[in-house]
């Protein structure tokens, strides 16, 4: 049960993005929630930026830095600095909707686990790049990460000090987001979606950007398949399915309601162009003896 004087840590871990984290710390100035309630902890993770320069960019958070790489051991870096019963999880180039902590907190209630909505911004309304056409459609699903795949992203997560250090912290090379939340519903506590709880993710707006994303999502899972010990048959499958998976999501391109008739013909060139990609990335990434790294 939360203490009904509910008080918040903000946890967002940073890298060598000034402006984004400006606007973040901004628009988490402006929630609906009492700023008196909550603190916000930037960790930041070797970033070329002076302490006092991410300090100016960040008026009023508390900021730590984290020398061991990876926005996991950010995130735990930020936890061990956190204050408050209850931890909210977002990162730098996320913009918060002004009613992003109060609802998150909402569904807090009756749930251990809380993934929000994450919706994707483009540089020009209207005018979408083909990577941001494919990312306004595909990117950062998280309902269905939450319902169907247990897990939530953790640029949108909200739980307990009490659930973290139960189920422990995030790892690196794996997944992290995806390994934490199934190593809390393992422990049996409960994940639930909450529409309501919104922030915004910037597109990437080149075919470069997504493949350095791809690539290491990939390897990432083969690292956490390979600890959870499923065969290399199975994940070997799974590059078959997703080589041949783009013709079931033509309709949901063609039916989106954000983009035009240009857009839509570039999503559908990324879509079918990286899922190969994946495809062959998976398979290569599977057959590497540092995919077995956990």
């Amino acid at each position: 049960m939360l203490n009904p004087d509910r008080r918040v840590s903000v946890i967002i871990p940073h890298y060598n993005d000034l402006i984004a984290l400006q606007v973040c710390v901004a628009k988490l100035d402006a929630q609906t929630f009492p700023r008196d309630r909550f603190e916000i902890i930037v960790a930041d993770n070797g970033s070329n930026a002076s302490l006092a320069e991410i300090e100016a960019a960040a008026p009023g958070a508390r900021v730590v830095r984290i020398e061991e790489r990876g926005a996991g051991p950010a995130r735990n870096g930020g936890v061990a600095l956190s204050r408050h019963e209850i931890l909210a999880f977002t990162d730098s180039d996320c913009v918060p909707e002004p009613q992003w902590l109060e609802a998150g907190l909402r569904w807090l209630h009756s749930a251990d686990l809380v993934g929000g909505a994450v919706k994707v911004s483009v540089a020009e309304p209207g005018r979408p790049t083909p990577a941001e056409a494919f990312e306004v459609v595909f990117a950062f699903d998280n309902r269905s990460y939450v319902e169907k795949k247990g897990f939530s992203g953790s640029g949108n997560l909200f739980t307990t000090r009490a659930v973290f250090d139960a189920v422990g912290g995030f790892r690196t090379s794996v997944a992290e987001d995806i390994d934490w939340c199934h190593r809390a519903r393992g422990l049996g506590y409960r994940l639930v979606f909450a529409a309501d709880a919104v922030v915004w993710h910037p597109g990437r707006r080149s075919w470069s950007e997504l493949c350095r994303r791809w690539r290491r999502l990939t390897s990432e899972a083969v690292a956490l398949d390979r600890d959870k010990g499923t065969s290399a048959a199975r994940i070997a499958f799974r590059a078959v399915a997703i080589a041949l998976s783009p013709a079931a999501d033509v309709g949901r391109v063609l039916s989106h309601d954000r983009l035009g008739l240009s857009g839509k013909l570039g999503a559908l060139g990324v879509l079918f162009r990286l899922r190969l990609l994946r495809a062959w990335w998976l398979l290569t990434t599977l057959m590497s003896p540092s995919a077995s790294r956990a």
